[in-house]
């Protein structure tokens, strides 16, 4: 097992991701060092926004990792089997779970679990890698201006135990890391795809030519998403270059 072979717990902690980059200054954690937090005063989603989550009722933590046998170039596949591990947890307990690109995890409409990863790299190697996860599981009220937040709770009416819950993911995201370790990266990204919110599918979408119709065909290795427009062109976006148009 790499991933929870070590857990550091807090009650509270600004964010589980700043906690971990800090870590990694002054030492080096085992390879699979897991920061948990019960509340995150400042936890961050993707760049420009926030992750709301009240206190003891979600997960929250983020994983350290040392993905040496990636290129920086193609760090996206750590993404792609990160986000098959959250889908695979999720898909055990509610139907109609998609992995929205780039690595938020949606039941339907709506978004149960999103991944913050940040990295660095030296030379030709990923130096490190830490990866944030918040996952909706006992919230029942959301607060915050998030479109379309939604939690295990609300959908099934049942309140899940924590912990338990944190050891069926854990073990799901190291299943899924192993693929990478083992040289399995096109079992991944077959996986990816199969799991992808509306792969295949004619979708509206808003991008820097104003909005369009189109279809996603696949993600890059670097991340960008491929997408057949209506015109017949063929868009290569970058994320945060395009939105779904719900």
């Amino acid at each position: 097992m790499t991933i929870g072979i070590k857990i550091i717990s807090e009650e509270q902690l600004t964010s589980t991701n700043t906690y971990a980059i800090k870590l990694l200054t002054v030492e080096k954690p085992p390879e699979g060092t897991i920061i948990r937090a019960g509340y995150q005063l400042a936890g961050r989603g993707q760049p420009g926004t926030s992750w709301e989550s009240e206190k003891d009722k979600n997960l929250l933590f983020s994983i350290i990792l040392y993905p040496d046998m990636i290129r920086p170039d193609q760090q996206f596949i750590v993404s792609m089997a990160l986000s098959l591990g959250i889908h695979d947890f999720v898909s055990r307990y509610v139907p109609h779970s998609a992995i929205k690109w780039p690595n938020d995890i949606y039941v339907k409409d709506d978004k149960i679990a999103g991944i913050l990863i940040e990295s660095s790299t030296m030379g030709e190697k990923i130096h490190y890698l830490v990866a944030g996860i918040g996952i909706n599981i006992n919230q029942e009220k959301f607060v915050s201006h998030a479109p379309n937040p939604v939690s295990l709770k609300q959908i099934t009416g049942k309140e899940f135990d924590l912990n338990k819950c944190f050891g069926e993911l854990a073990q799901d995201l190291d299943n899924r890391y192993s693929f990478l370790k083992y040289d399995k990266t096109e079992e991944i990204k077959k996986e990816y795809h199969k799991n992808l919110y509306r792969f295949g599918k004619l979708s509206g979408f808003s991008g820097p030519e104003g909005a369009f119709t189109g279809i996603i065909k696949k993600v890059d290795d670097d991340g960008r998403l491929i997408i057949l427009k209506g015109s017949g062109e063929i868009g290569h976006y970058y994320f945060k270059e395009v939105e779904f148009v719900l």
